[in-house]
């Protein structure tokens, strides 16, 4: 048989997989935590952070950035090319936003991700190859196959769905390919931003109709509905009606193509405010092959409170069209069905929709039909609903599935043989609806972190966008399960015993596990639940102490004792509450310098960075020369402590803005160290714990590395989509690097021979070449000495600095020979006088590298 089932076994596993995540998803199901939804509406964190301060996306400078990338990556094919490697995972899954099926070869299957590009399958859905990794954008909103020839496809960038934590850029277009996905061209309208659906005209190919539904944090008029009438040359508006008002799905009538059908939604976000419907939403018809259009009623919500709307019409029967409607909220408001071609409408939805849209309307709004039965259709929600006998009655259906439904394909030959996408990949039905099977081989899981096992680095952990903490304990890229519901973010594994686990779900819900992860336990005592705690908040652990951790809210925690409790270390480290219903001023970065474990760097979502030198009894504000930009990510010297790095999201306005600075006093002075980067938000830097003048560093355009601190940068390897970066992990002993991407799943690099290109100094390897010793006595009260070892000749710098991160003294700053050596401090400043009693960090360089330790001196 064509179409593959799985067995009875496989399936149960699925139904208990799908169980466990509905009862542990929170915000939309019982289990861990309930939150109402005005409190702790999803927020749209991928884009806030980018957009931050001025609210809005430069596409200019995005498009710019990646034009850039590219080149760089098309000029470092002549050097040395470390291969990234998938990691998975592939069985996990990821949001998809559309399908589209050959009709004439239904096992060839097209899977438009969310922000993973698209996919084929030409074996219906058991293997899939990706064949847009290369495109300006792997943001895909929608995708077709021309019916007259079905080797042509065309792509919508930019998802539409305008909502929850995770909703990605926008697009560049729309693509075509007319060899199956191997090469593809643009065809223009890239500053539609979010494309909705594509349409082609069955007997005409050259005709194309696409869905524009505009940018989502301001206004433009390059929304509504576009048709091309000589395959994309050139495209003309044919329905619009205002700049904050796009179309974001259509229908076209098989039979008299002349006849369309488009839902028009008007939606825009800012920091204080969010609308997501208005009267300007409707359902609009054409009779005319879209010269005309003229707005539907005849039984159809109207008014300032209709919001998205979804529409499908019959094949088989094209007089008969299905639509689907959200209120401005997200609340469902009803599937109407017309049989007379649009005139006249009613509502066939019963009450039995309970948990149907739950706020969410503007993540879905979809509707399908059977092609060959119009008593036969689909309500496409968080769960989904099927009626077969026209709406007079509904009932709840693929509860086997992920929850939150996109998109639908119903085979016209076989209505039997149905494909769903939603926000756990892709799932495949052979009856109707009643039953499905997950499709694997599909790795486009949106991360937002990842960690791995020092002690087993061949398991990995990773938050992910509505897919839960999920890891693998064997290195494959297709056994990865979940461990902890809910989205999932960041996640510790104890470096002295693999059984200790900390994960946490969204906005902050922070759990332990001692078995391996098989048991849980929130821990959060100590922590005040109220605090404005952000999307992903972040939990790092000690470098030095796994019992010790923090956590991070508007202020930051710290645990001594694995969890137990918390304790507050800190005041309001951000510039205080957001604006709006935005969830701002939050701490998102945390960093614990592995060489002292008292200085901690802390960055926040509006730009504050600070510092404490003597484990939180005060803090030092760092950011006042950087810029006002989200801060993503600090990250500490393995060796010096006042040595850190910084990076920032954002866009540039009128101006340059640099995303990678670098102090080496503990943030008194900045360095601008992006160079020749491109232009685009950085997402994570990661020092090189042996070799800590590279620095590898995942950005929104792909990953890079410098071998001479920030100076210059270059693409790191090949084989690595080109998709956004969003976290990466280092491990030491085995040479590993592991990056997080958001949409393509996880990757793995072998950095090993990076330090083996001839123009990397010797002195690069750090610290054989010298090592400071602890001072003695320590504490002190009038005199202590400090030693270090060389290894060689070489200039070396002593200095003191106080808890401010102020330099009080210099000891020495002079040439010594190889051997031990040793300085006696007698706790003046420069000019003989004694400084006051307190938390001293007395710091070694020389050839280039640093490196500090603490002492205290008593008064």
């Amino acid at each position: 048989m064509k179409k593959k089932i799985a067995s009875g076994a496989f399936a149960a596993i699925i139904i208990a997989v799908f169980a466990v995540i509905l009862l542990l998803k929170p915000g939309k199901y019982g289990g861990l935590e309930i939150q109402e939804e005005e409190e702790r509406r999803p927020g749209e964190w991928f884009l806030i952070q980018r957009a931050y301060p001025q609210w809005k996306i430069n596409y200019d400078v995005l498009n710019q950035a990646r034009t850039e990338a590219q080149k760089m990556r098309d000029a470092a094919t002549e050097g040395l090319q470390l291969a990234w490697k998938a990691a998975g995972p592939t069985n996990v899954g990821g949001r998809v936003a559309d399908v589209a099926v050959d009709p004439r070869s239904t096992d060839t299957i097209y899977v438009g991700s969310a922000s993973g590009g698209i996919l084929k399958s030409v074996d219906g859905g058991y293997m899939w190859e990706e064949i847009f990794d290369d495109q300006p954008s792997l943001a895909i909103g929608a995708v077709a196959v021309d019916p007259s020839n079905p080797r042509t496809i065309y792509a919508g960038t930019g998802e539409p769905n305008a909502g929850g934590g995770s909703v990605t850029y926008g697009g560049y277009g729309v693509f075509r390919s007319t060899d199956g996905g191997a090469t593809w061209e643009h065809l223009g309208l890239e500053s539609s931003v979010y494309i909705g659906r594509i349409v082609v005209h069955p007997a005409d190919p050259a005709k194309i109709f696409v869905a524009a539904n505009g940018a989502l944090f301001s206004a433009n008029p390059e929304r509504g509905v576009y048709r091309t009438d000589d395959s994309g040359t050139t495209w003309e508006n044919v329905l619009f009606l205002n700049d904050s008002t796009g179309a974001v799905d259509l229908a076209i009538n098989p039979i008299h193509p002349d006849t369309l059908y488009a839902a028009m939604w008007m939606r825009k976000r800012g920091p204080d405010y969010r609308i997501f419907g208005s009267d300007d939403c409707g359902l609009y018809r054409s009779t005319d092959g879209g010269d005309s259009w003229h707005e539907l009623a005849g039984g159809l919500p109207a008014g300032p409170d209709v919001g998205r709307i979804g529409v499908s019409v019959c094949a088989s029967q094209p007089r008969t069209v299905y639509a689907i409607y959200a209120d401005a909220t997200g609340y469902f408001l009803g599937v109407y069905k017309s049989t007379d071609g649009g005139d006249s409408w009613a509502r066939t939805d019963d009450s039995g929709f309970t948990f149907f849209y739950s706020s969410y309307g503007w993540w879905f709004g979809n509707v399908r039909v059977d092609p060959t039965n119009p008593e036969k259709a689909f309500a496409l929600g968080i769960t989904m609903y099927r009626t077969t006998n026209g709406g007079a009655t509904w009932s709840r259906v693929a509860d086997e599935t992920h929850v939150d439904n996109h998109a639908m394909y119903v085979d016209p030959a076989n209505p039997d043989w149905i494909i769903l996408g939603d926000d756990g990949g892709i799932f495949i039905s052979t009856n109707g609806g009643t039953f499905w099977s997950k499709s694997y081989d599909l790795p486009i899981t949106q991360f937002y972190t990842i960690h791995m096992d020092f002690s087993n680095p061949l398991r990995i952990y990773g938050g992910t966008q509505d897919n839960s903490t999920v890891r693998t304990l064997t290195g494959s890229v297709s056994d990865w399960d979940v461990i902890l519901g809910g989205d999932g973010f960041y996640c510790v594994v104890d470096p002295t015993n693999s059984n200790v686990i900390y994960a946490e779900y969204q906005w902050g819900g922070l759990h332990k596990s001692t078995d391996l992860g098989f048991s849980w336990d929130e821990v959060l005592t100590g922590i005040n639940v109220s605090d404005r705690r952000n999307w992903s908040t972040p939990v790092v652990m000690d470098p030095s102490d796994p019992n010790t951790l923090y956590y991070g809210t508007y202020r930051l925690y710290r645990t001594t004792n694995g969890a137990l409790s918390w304790t507050s270390i800190s005041s309001d480290l951000s510039s205080g509450p957001g604006p709006g219903n935005i969830v701002f001023g939050t701490i998102t970065t945390i960093a614990v310098a592995p060489s002292d474990a008292s200085v901690i760097y802390v960055g926040t979502d509006d730009s504050n960075v600070w510092v404490t030198l003597d484990g939180g009894s005060s803090w030092n504000h760092l950011s006042d020369s950087l810029p006002d930009r989200w801060v993503t990510r600090v990250a500490v010297d393995p060796y010096d402590a006042l040595t850190a790095y910084v990076t920032f999201s954002g866009f540039k306005w009128d101006s340059p803005l640099p995303h990678v600075y670098r102090t080496t006093d503990a943030g008194v002075t900045w360095q601008d160290i992006s160079s020749n980067l491109p232009e685009a938000p950085v997402n994570v830097i990661v020092v090189d714990s042996l070799y800590p003048n590279i620095l590898y560093l995942g950005t929104d355009v792909g990953a890079f590395y410098s071998m001479d601190v920030g100076s210059t940068w270059a693409p790191l390897g090949t084989d690595l989509p080109n998709c956004y970066v969003v976290d990466m992990v280092f491990h030491n002993p085995t040479r590993t690097l592991v990056a997080g991407t958001y949409g393509r799943s996880a990757f793995k690099l072998d950095v090993t021979d990076i330090v083996g290109v001839e123009t990397l100094a010797r002195s690069t390897l750090h610290p054989p070449l010298f090592e400071l010793l602890q001072n003695h006595p320590n504490p002190f009260e009038s005199r202590t000495s400090i030693s270090f070892r060389l290894s060689e000749e070489s200039g070396v710098l002593l200095e003191i600095y106080n808890s401010t991160g102020a330099r009080v003294r210099v000891l020495e700053h002079r040439t010594f020979g190889p051997g031990t050596h040793q300085i006696v401090w007698d706790g003046c400043d420069g000019s003989r006088n004694p400084l006051p009693g307190g938390s001293y960090i007395y710091r070694l360089t020389a050839a280039g590298h640093a490196t500090s330790r603490r002492m205290v001196l008593l008064r």
